[in-house]
């Protein structure tokens, strides 16, 4: 007994530093011992909620969360600062902020902490290099596929991969408060589960992984989630759960290719939509998908490193002149200049090889201008999102161009796949650092969503590339006429030149001609082709008369 006393008066002498609520619940979830302000959150005193069990006094709403966060607390000792309402006599409390510890000398007691000034811990801030969602303190992106690569080296650890069909048209319906609620619940749930308490991962709306202990009760830990938006739903039907554990035989594969793989993987769940998808199916064929994915990255490195790709040029014009500004370098495959490298670039970018061939790309586009720099051709080799916050890219890009320092009057460079830019600041950084050496830096795909704009208010570029899409979609759109000249305008305004793509049309050229654009690309002058100057014998002038 004077254990329990000690216990708990650590207990109360620490957290009111803190709380404005204590409880102490045992094994059964049983209030054995409260103090503080309970009338005000609870509508009664301490004494009244004594032999209560706990979860009675948590709204209906949040009781999977708490039942999870306190699972979670007799897994890690401790669980902080977590956001529930609890449910009294006058009704539901504030929000308040939850915290819950279990004491060495006590361990099947939990003490539990309540504020009435709730807050969320940000938590993806204290973990250097990691991406964490703040609403869920689910692992983010490629940060679960890596942990996931560490974690199974161990033999007892299995990943499990969940799907929640309908989950994001389910959350939109919700009220901001539930939306918190139902994110909380379903992550807590999930770390809970998880190998530490924080091996699991959002790849997707509603698309989760977890990695765990073997022999996890899949259908368990289904029917917890299932419960969880049961709860928000006024018809008791919430979210259909799928849930199933991967089956991986990874021998002879080595760790670097297996994190390849398995984000590759990964993403390729994360892309499955439709009533016909089954989560099961994808988790009993993973193990194929990741062999799959390592002999694709053993092709395509043999590809990069064989030299075994081919530059094509097309040419950007001034859209009244017609005379040539300089050509795009683009990649073709196979000695095939019809199809597109979509596939390949796309695989590379998902599976981390991008950097390694925008590299490479680099190294063939430089020997082109040093074999023809007579000519005077000036190209556009593009960067990729992603290589631009490599940092071993950048060293090696450095490398080349202060090698041949007459490189600046002949090459640009071109940032596709800006979505990828994961540090906006970092990205600029990258650009002014080309820029200061004297070469022109264009960003692509400008106009193709809303995020275009704030690539442009943070990366200090020379050139915007317009969206092919969008251009399209301006001619088409009753006021896409203004929509182009209110863009083009922008850019004049912050000395930014500019490139309409994908004018196929002597209309499409016309049109963006009156909207104020400098440059044009399509295949209204030429497809891609090996041989850069084919373009100024074939090019109809009367398009520029």
């Amino acid at each position: 007994m004077n254990s329990q006393l000690s216990a708990r008066d650590r207990f109360v002498a620490f957290a009111f530093c803190w709380a404005d609520m204590l409880v102490e619940l045992d094994p059964a979830r049983k209030v054995t011992f409260a103090v503080g302000a309970t009338k005000p959150i609870l509508g009664v005193g301490p004494e009244g909620i004594l032999g209560k069990n706990f979860m009675d006094l948590v709204s209906p709403k949040d009781r999977v969360l708490v039942d999870q966060l306190l699972f979670m607390t007799a897994k890690k000792g401790r669980i902080d600062n977590v956001t529930i309402r609890m449910q009294g006599a006058k009704g539901l409390s504030a929000p308040l902020a939850f915290a819950g510890y279990i004491m060495p000398d006590l361990k099947d007691h939990f003490f539990l902490a309540l504020r009435t000034q709730a807050h969320i811990d940000d938590k993806g801030a204290t973990e250097e290099g990691v991406n964490r969602d703040k609403s869920t303190g689910l692992l983010a992106g490629d940060s679960f596929s890596q942990m996931a690569v560490e974690k199974l080296k161990d033999n007892n650890a299995e990943l499990t991969l969940v799907n929640l069909p309908g989950f994001q048209t389910f959350y939109e319906t919700l009220s901001e408060d539930e939306q918190q609620v139902l994110l909380n619940t379903v992550g807590t749930t999930l770390r809970a589960n998880s190998l530490g308490g924080d091996s699991a991962g959002e790849v997707g709306d509603g698309k989760f992984g977890i990695v765990h202990e073997a022999g996890l009760d899949v259908a368990a830990l289904e029917a917890k989630l299932a419960e969880a938006t049961k709860a928000f739903d006024p018809a008791g039907k919430g979210v259909e759960v799928q849930a199933a554990t991967v089956e991986m035989d990874m021998t002879g594969v080595n760790e670097g290719d297996l994190a390849k793989g398995l984000v590759y993987t990964i993403n390729h769940f994360k892309e499955q939509v439709g009533d016909k998808f089954n989560v099961k199916d994808i988790a009993a064929n993973m193990d194929n998908l990741v062999k799959e994915a390592v002999q694709s990255l053993n092709n395509f490195r043999s590809l990069v490193g064989g030299n075994d790709f081919q530059v094509a040029f097309h040419p950007i014009l001034d859209a009244r002149t017609g005379s040539v500004h300089h050509y795009e370098a683009l990649v073709r495959f196979n000695g095939n200049f019809e199809e597109s490298p979509y596939k390949y670039i796309t695989f590379a970018e998902e599976t981390g090889l991008i950097t390694e061939f925008d590299i490479a790309m680099m190294r063939k586009c430089v020997d082109w201008l040093r074999k023809n720099r007579a000519d005077k051709v000036s190209i556009a080799v593009n960067i990729s999102g992603m290589s631009v916050g490599n940092d071993q890219y950048s060293k090696d890009l450095h490398a080349m161009i202060d090698a041949d320092t007459w490189l600046r009057n002949f090459l640009f460079f071109e940032i596709t796949e800006s979505a990828r830019v994961a540090d906006l600041v970092q990205a600029n950084n990258f650009v002014q650092g080309l820029r200061k050496k004297g070469f022109h830096v264009c960003l692509d795909d400008f106009g193709a969503g809303a995020a275009s704009f704030q690539y442009l208010s943070v990366l200090e570029v020379d050139v915007v590339k317009l969206d092919g899409s969008a251009v399209k979609n301006a001619q088409s759109a009753p006021k896409g006429r203004a929509f182009l000249r209110a863009l083009t305008t922008l850019c004049k305004t912050m000395d930014v030149e500019t490139i309409a793509e994908m004018v196929d049309s002597k209309e499409g050229l016309e049109f963006v001609r009156d909207c104020g654009v400098e440059y044009v690309q399509g295949f209204l002058f030429g497809k891609p082709d090996a041989d850069p100057w084919s373009f100024i014998k074939k090019l109809d002038r009367k398009l520029f008369a």
